[in-house]
């Protein structure tokens, strides 16, 4: 199922740029099974193509496992290490689409996730915030909103370390603006 772009205000076929400054993507996992330990990502990038029929638009997006922030210097030296995102071996998350669907008057874009050296399917719960002008004349933007849950196991992320100490489900959220490119 399809919706034809003339159902989105100010739809614009084309290719955009993953604006960092006005974008985050960041995470939550449980601790010890009672508190809720939030993250992100400073450093990430992508792209998103935007074709004539939404179900045939794209997106690709590249974290830099490094730029890990927990707001605790220790705990990131711990999340960066061979105990968890292991970055000297495994530097980026990757994302890349493989189909958008309608889900009621949101989206869900289906595609494959790589992290720690395992790609495995994902759907990110989407929400168009809408399109419009940018900050600088002429230039227009698109915003997006998305969550999926992922299972560490599934990843191979901290394997060694027990679900009673960080959970199993990590909750991720992107929260992106993107520029059209001209």
């Amino acid at each position: 199922m399809s919706a034809p772009t003339t159902e989105i205000p100010g739809y614009t076929v084309g290719t955009w740029t993953i604006d960092a400054v006005h974008s985050d993507v960041t995470f939550t996992v449980r601790h010890l099974g009672v508190s809720k330990v939030r993250g992100r990502f400073g450093e990430f990038g992508g792209e998103i193509v935007t074709a004539q029929n939404i179900a045939d638009s794209t997106v690709t997006a590249t974290i830099q496992a490094h730029s890990v922030d927990t707001n605790n210097e220790q705990r990131d030296g711990h999340v960066t290490s061979a105990d968890f995102l292991d970055v000297e071996q495994f530097p980026t998350l990757t994302f890349h689409t493989k189909g958008i669907r309608v889900d009621g008057e949101d989206f869900a874009i289906d595609g494959e996730l790589t992290l720690h050296g395992v790609t495995k399917p994902v759907t990110l719960a989407a929400e168009l915030g809408g399109f419009g002008p940018g900050m600088t004349e002429g230039s227009t933007v698109v915003g997006v909103s998305a969550t999926t849950e992922i299972s560490r196991a599934e990843f191979a992320v901290g394997a060694s370390i027990p679900t009673a100490v960080v959970s199993d489900k990590i909750k991720i959220e992107l929260n992106i603006e993107a520029g059209l490119q001209a």
